[in-house]
């Protein structure tokens, strides 16, 4: 049976999420269905053409659904219907069956493994985000993904984040500036500052100026040039402590984020350390899959 809902702290920017997941999906849906070429050809000499036949979407291993958006495009792409009992960020038990889907017998096996290909990947991702929800809270802490996605699936990767209770970060390049060790390189060479870089930024309509400081130099620089937030990168919650008091000093309200080295056994201590946002990698970069199958039936 389905258990309570999980939510992130933001929706994906309207301009995505109106625009461009629906079309995404559809897109990816013919990319994955193209996979597998242009006919079924062990379909094709074993089933009656046109028989019907009902699949149920069981979630094996249980935890966050995720995907559905996606699913349901390759499930059209393919002529088949998806009925859901459970939707994006809703938490199942071991062995649930999350939706029925419905076509020919064809059809069903056409769509089978593309789908289970996305949605075990998105409930992957889901889960293990939530898990890391679970271990911060009761701190302002927020869990955020990074831009370290599958190529091409990058809006399926970030709403899984979102649909396991995690925050929106960056979605592309286009919208926030994230100063760090190569662009404080790019600085150096050209003889700018980075509150000249941030001023700029602001010029062009941005205002989220993210810095990551890899000294209490750079620390003080940032904070000092009107960074939003600061990305303090592979350091122990002592320092992550150290640092956002030092930082907050010199910009009271000046975000803090912690990422590199984290783990699930070690992230609360971030949390309780100050850092107002955890940004994890491997959420996206090295997800274990759900155990999701497809048991069919002839209808």
């Amino acid at each position: 049976m389905t258990g309570e809902r999980v939510t992130g702290g933001h929706e994906l920017p309207p301009g995505i999420a109106a625009m461009a997941i629906q079309a995404e999906a559809e897109r990816l849906a013919r990319v994955a269905l193209a996979e597998d070429g242009t006919r079924d050809i062990t379909t094709l000499v074993t089933a009656a053409p046109g028989e019907p036949a009902v699949g149920r979407i069981e979630y094996r291993t249980g935890g966050i659904v995720a995907g559905t958006r996606w699913v349901d495009a390759v499930a059209s792409a393919a002529d088949c219907t998806i009925e859901w009992s459970a939707r994006d960020g809703a938490r199942v038990e071991v062995d649930t069956v999350i939706g029925v889907l419905r076509g020919s017998f064809g059809a069903v096996l056409r769509a089978e493994r593309p789908l289970l290909n996305l949605l075990q990947r998105a409930c992957g991702i889901a889960s293990e985000t939530a898990r890391y929800v679970a271990a911060v809270a009761g701190t302002p802490c927020r869990i955020l993904h990074t831009r370290k996605t599958a190529p091409g699936l990058r809006l399926l990767d970030i709403s899984s984040v979102l649909a396991g209770g995690g925050t929106l970060h960056r979605v592309d390049l286009a919208r926030t500036v994230m100063v760090k060790d190569n662009h404080w390189q790019a600085l150096a060479r050209s003889g700018r500052t980075l509150a000249e870089a941030l001023n700029a930024a602001r010029g062009r309509g941005v205002t989220g100026c993210q810095v990551e400081a890899e000294s209490i130099e750079q620390l003080e620089t940032a904070a000092a040039a009107g960074a939003t937030r600061i990305l303090i990168d592979n350091q122990t919650p002592d320092t992550v402590r150290q640092w956002a008091g030092m930082a907050r000093s010199i910009r009271p309200g000046i975000e803090i984020e912690a990422t590199g080295g984290i783990t699930l056994e070690n992230a609360r201590s971030f949390a309780e350390a100050g850092a107002d946002f955890i940004s994890i990698g491997s959420l996206t970069h090295s997800v274990k899959a759900a155990d999701v199958g497809l048991e069919i039936e002839t209808a």
